[in-house]
Formats: structure tokens, C-alpha cells, sequence
């Protein structure tokens, strides 16, 4: 029952999120999500081969994303990657900077918190960590957690 309230939850998102990203189409918006993606999916500590694989398959095919070049995604998402895996604390700090500077425009802090609820559940499991994640992009953006059901 709850898988299917998350899964149609996921699907009513994307449908409205594509027209979004398509309007706020901007190199430093496409950092913050990215960012936020990794954040996200380093929420546990470590993100497995395949978890690498399934959040890059997602950002590649995902309408939502596929407003932005897929070249850029898999960078972006390296960069942010390595700097987790070399560090948790500096993956933090770096995904936490490139998030921050999405802050000003309310709409695109918004959005960006959206794709990240989206990704989080793409799998159909939106656990405890991953909401504590987004939890934190939400903070760090002045957002209220509670307006993305967290």
C-alpha cells in the first residue's frame, strides 16, 4: 500500500517538475541539484557500484533531468562524488556550497529540494537517512521540511 502511494507520489512529481527545470535551465541550478543528488546518495556512508550506476541512470533518462546534458550530469555528479569519497566531511562541505548558492531564488530552491525527494524515492524506498539528507538540504535552503512531507 505504501509502496504505491510513493510510487504514484513519484510519478504525480515528475510529471511537473520537466516544465520547471526547463524554465530555470542554468549551470549553477544543475551544481545544486547535482549536488543535492549526492548528498543524498551518500546518505548511508557509502554508495555501492550499482548505486553509482542506478542514480546516473536516472539523471540520464529522467524527464525531469533530461533538459540538462547528460556530459554535465556525469561530471558534475564525479566531482561531487569524489570529493565524498575521499572525505564525508568535505563532500558535505562542497555539496552543501554548490546547494547554498541555489538559496536566493526561492522557486529554484524549491524545485531543486523536489528533485531531490524524487530521486531519493526513485527506487521506491525513501528511508530514514535519505530523509534526514534532504532534511538538511531543506535547512540549509531556509525551507520547511514539512512542505515536502518530511
Amino acid at each position: 500500500m505504501a509502496l504505491n502511494w510513493l510510487k504514484g507520489k513519484f510519478n504525480e512529481v515528475s510529471k511537473s517538475l520537466k516544465g520547471e527545470v526547463t524554465k530555470i535551465r542554468n549551470q549553477t541550478f544543475l551544481e545544486g541539484v547535482v549536488a543535492g543528488c549526492a548528498l543524498v546518495a551518500y546518505a548511508d556512508g557509502i554508495v555501492k557500484p550499482e548505486e553509482k550506476q542506478k542514480m546516473m541512470g536516472f539523471m540520464r533518462n529522467n524527464d525531469i533531468m533530461s533538459v540538462f546534458k547528460t556530459e554535465d550530469i556525469i561530471k558534475l555528479f564525479e566531482k561531487f562524488s569524489s570529493r565524498f569519497e575521499f572525505d564525508r566531511q568535505i563532500g558535505e562541505i562542497d555539496a552543501f556550497a554548490a546547494i547554498a548558492k541555489v538559496k536566493s531564488k526561492p522557486d529554484q530552491a524549491r524545485l531543486l529540494v523536489r528533485v531531490c525527494c524524487a530521486i531519493a524515492s526513485s527506487d521506491g524506498d525513501f528511508d530514514e537517512q535519505e530523509k534526514q539528507a534532504v532534511r538538511k538540504v531543506c535547512n540549509e535552503l531556509g525551507l520547511d521540511p514539512a512542505d515536502f512531507d518530511l
